[in-house]
């Protein structure tokens, strides 16, 4: 017997099931928002104080209403028909204000929505709600900002943190405040807060996704995508917002490479005969926690059951001297936000990186950072450091690739992090982020899968999956296939089902 709308419990909940949901005319897209204002309601501001919304669409419930006239005439409007996204708010979103985290964009409402929030869009879904972050994605460590008072905290442990940049979108969709959520990745922030939170997360190809609309960090490793409960879910979005995009150069290079059907990878036993070297370079190091170790040791003993050939050693040669690029920095945040902010004309809340400063919009913790980033050059795309810049990125993805040849491997596996999520404050314990390196400086993909919980099952933590150019495909395959044998994520239990 169907479940009834008032019965429908939307904690962990997938898209598949809602739809299935409103198929059998136990749902509508109304009682399903609601569902979720209740939670953001009881969870967010109140009882734990998970602390992640910035603001939520005032105009979210009218949306939801007519969703379900469009419904009751045509059916579904899209493969994300009625989905409520969690977007972090460094998105443009249209007629909602838009903050990058800081005080300085508190009065910014743009007149567009960012390319990927136009694609959610038009493919049926719904912002539910914008997202905090680390104020101008400047930190993989916290979520803290000044445009929301306090820090955001980790649903599965209150006194820890979620990570950053997108710390907001993750602590949100762990706790089911949403369906899915979209995140930023400049060097981190869609896989460590997923891992830190128990989701999956998907940093593309460079060049397969569209920044556009995305308030920037840099330009040269900048990504949005996806972070969810579930893979499938994960795949359906991601579906949805691949492709070129003009206002986005950089997709220009998706012309050669359309998007495949990712539901196809969707295959459960599609870790069979797949090689996997440990990428032991990735998260070796003295600090590095040994029961994360221990973890991934496990993880590596599952991809093996489910039949997957484990290669270790793998060692990526040719990478010294990858801290010393030559030439200075090449674009960087003042460059880019300058551009940025120039191209919004009138609508621009500051005109260039010296007007935020001069504001005092933003928190005491980033302020010597944007004081650095305002002293610094602005080297633009031709210069001698972009150049050098250029030429090192090369270095690396033939490094990877050749390695990848030499031992026939399909993908490369290590932790997200190497470490448990900190303490709320803890700014001296080691971090274990594993992520800064690899996928930002080649372009190449990375997914994050949960791999389990440290600390007496309590803390989350993640694996990486890292490939090659253009074969998300290959890497969501092997993702969906350890999911499906594992099941390793599970609810927070500070925001359980609301009766």
């Amino acid at each position: 017997m169907a479940l009834s709308a008032q019965q429908f419990e939307v904690e962990e909940t997938t898209i598949a099931e809602v739809h299935a949901a409103m198929k059998a005319g136990s749902l509508s897209c109304r009682s399903l928002v609601d569902k979720y204002l209740k939670r953001i309601d009881a969870y967010d501001k109140n009882g734990p104080g998970i602390n992640a919304i910035i603001l939520v669409n005032p105009n979210v419930q009218a949306e939801a209403d007519e969703l379900d006239r469009k419904y009751k005439a045509s059916g579904f409007t899209g493969p994300l028909h009625c989905v409520p996204v969690i977007v972090k708010d460094n998105f443009e979103t249209k007629g909602i204000r838009s903050t990058n985290g800081a005080l300085a964009f508190e009065k910014f409402i743009p007149n567009k929505d960012a390319f990927q929030v136009r694609r959610i869009k038009e493919a049926g879904a719904l912002v539910l709600a914008k997202s905090n972050l680390a104020e101008w994605a400047f930190t993989p460590y916290e979520t803290v900002s000044s445009i929301l008072p306090g820090y955001t905290h980790n649903p599965y442990a209150l006194d820890r943190v979620t990570a950053g940049s997108s710390g907001g979108t993750a602590a949100a969709i762990a706790a089911s405040l949403g369906l899915v959520g979209l995140g930023s990745d400049t060097g981190n922030s869609i896989r460590g807060p997923s891992s830190h939170q128990s989701l999956v997360g998907i940093r593309s190809t460079m060049g397969l996704t569209s920044r556009a609309g995305v308030m920037p960090l840099s330009y040269l490793a900048d990504i949005a995508g996806p972070m969810t409960r579930t893979v499938e879910d994960a795949v359906k979005v991601f579906q949805v917002i691949v492709g070129e995009d003009p206002a986005d150069p950089v997709t220009a290079a998706a012309k050669a490479h359309p998007a495949p059907d990712y539901a196809k990878s969707l295959v459960k036993d599609g870790l069979k005969g797949a090689r996997i070297g440990i990428l032991r370079q990735a998260y070796e190091r003295e600090s590095t926690d040994p029961e994360i170790v221990k973890i991934f040791m496990n993880a590596v003993d599952e991809l093996k059951s489910a039949g997957a050939v484990i290669v270790d050693p793998v060692t990526v040669e040719g990478l010294e001297g990858r801290r010393g690029q030559g030439g200075g920095p090449c674009r960087g945040f003042k460059y880019d936000i300058n551009h940025y902010l120039a191209d919004l004309g009138d609508l621009a809340p500051k005109k260039n990186l010296t007007e935020i400063i001069a504001s005092n919009g933003f928190h005491p913790t980033v302020q010597r950072r944007l004081e650095q980033a305002e002293k610094g050059p602005e080297n633009g795309p031709e210069s001698d450091a972009c150049k050098a810049d250029s030429a090192y990125r090369q270095k690396v993805r033939d490094a990877v690739n050749q390695t990848m040849d030499k031992y026939k491997l399909d993908a490369f596996v290590y932790p997200t992090w190497s470490n448990p999520p900190r303490l709320i404050g803890d700014l001296n314990t080691p971090a274990g982020d594993n992520s800064q390196f690899y996928s930002p400086t080649t372009g190449f993909p990375a997914i994050q899968v949960p791999m389990g919980f440290s600390r007496g099952g309590t803390l989350p933590a993640g694996m990486t999956i890292f490939g090659r150019a253009w074969d998300e495909a290959t890497l969501l395959k092997f993702a969906y296939a350890y999911e499906q044998a594992t099941h390793h994520r599970r609810p927070p239990t500070s925001t359980p089902p609301l009766h």
